[in-house]
């Protein structure tokens, strides 16, 4: 089997790639991203695509499977570039994937594409993917459910899996996670838990999380079965501010939904960190989801928790762990801060 990962050198592509190196089936892997790392795997080519420019269905020729992870979140003040590689940029991948003859594709979607919903239930694969509005990353998730949706209908030879996660963790990926949300401003020492002395209680804070060695695991389960459609990924307990305060072993503090979102809104305006509020709306309206259809139909079972995946990001802020990929290269303290604050907080 030969696979071809758009957007392999990030958190969840560099996994998906440790999943399907020791997998006897998989013979090859053409690992796609705007950088060329200097990390290596087996089975791995390396090529360096711009999924909004670049060529693509000469790299898919061949293949028996595309995984799309491409994905940017930042520069949060550049919509247009942003729009570009999320929305056109998977309609390109769709359209080279047609002319390529590629008979399968899994898709990384998120909780994001869905439309607000129930906090105290799960919800089913069929709630509706209509984003919310507020937040560009919900919006262009959903947009692109409905571009995959009419892509299904026109071509329903090609299998189509999309990959519903909650908030992806693990400590490899760490310095990634503080560049593209806390920005240069949040000190490592921040998260070691014992200097967290309150954690903020704001009506509606309840959301999923999965390991991203999980997420990995449950791609590679698709590839190599033949399931189709949507599958929502996540592992227990659902996290709320009972969970984070006995987690951080910190006091809870009452905030008001509109104090969060002007201080988020404020600070992303001054450019202190790079997270539009439109994250602080998703992760207040989106629903719990249910995982019992990955788990019936690939049979999919986390083998971390929500808990020990957060507790494994943490360590990994407070250490400043990392990859030797472009995405995930650690935290090189002042000086890599520094050329963070060159470029702009949220910038391009």
């Amino acid at each position: 089997m030969r696979v071809v990962i758009v957007g392999a050198s990030g958190n969840v592509g560099t996994s998906l790639i440790r999943s399907l190196a020791g997998e006897e089936r998989v013979e090859s892997i053409l690992a796609l991203a705007r950088r060329i790392p200097k990390w290596k795997a087996p089975k791995t080519e390396w090529a360096a695509v711009d999924v909004a420019v670049s060529d693509l269905a000469s790299h898919f020729s061949g293949a028996d499977a595309v995984v799309h992870l491409a994905w940017l979140i930042q520069p949060s003040r550049d919509l247009a570039t942003l729009y570009a590689a999320n929305v056109r940029g998977t309609e390109r991948i769709l359209d080279a994937i047609v002319e390529a003859k590629v008979p399968a594709l899994c898709y990384a979607s998120s909780v994001g594409a869905y439309s607000s919903g129930p906090k105290d239930r799960a919800v089913a694969e069929d709630w509706p993917t209509g984003g919310i509005s507020s937040s560009f990353y919900s919006r262009h998730k959903a947009e692109v459910e409905g571009v995959l949706d009419r892509f299904q209908k026109d071509v329903p030879a090609t299998r189509v899996v999309r990959m519903r996660p909650g908030l992806i963790f693990k400590g490899e990926a760490a310095s990634e996670i503080r560049r593209l949300f806390a920005g240069p401003f949040m000190p490592s020492f921040l998260a070691d838990r014992r200097l967290i002395p309150v954690a903020p209680r704001i009506d509606g804070l309840r959301f999923q999380a999965v390991h991203s060695r999980d997420v990995g695991e449950a791609f590679r389960l698709a590839l190599l079965g033949e399931p189709r459609g949507a599958f929502n990924l996540a592992a227990d307990p659902p996290l709320g501010p009972d969970e984070l305060g006995e987690l951080l072993g910190a006091r809870q503090v009452p905030i008001p939904r509109t104090v969060a979102r002007t201080l988020t809104d404020l600070t992303w305006r001054v450019h202190l960190q790079p997270s539009e509020p439109g994250w602080l709306d998703m992760a207040l309206a989106v629903p719990l989801m249910d995982v019992s259809r990955a788990q019936t139909e690939l049979g999919w079972i986390p083998r971390h928790t929500a808990l020990e995946a957060l507790q494994e990001l943490l360590e990994g802020l407070r250490r400043g762990r990392g990859m030797p990929t472009p995405p995930l290269e650690p935290d090189a303290g002042d000086r890599s801060r520094a050329e963070e604050l060159r470029g702009g907080v949220g910038a391009r």
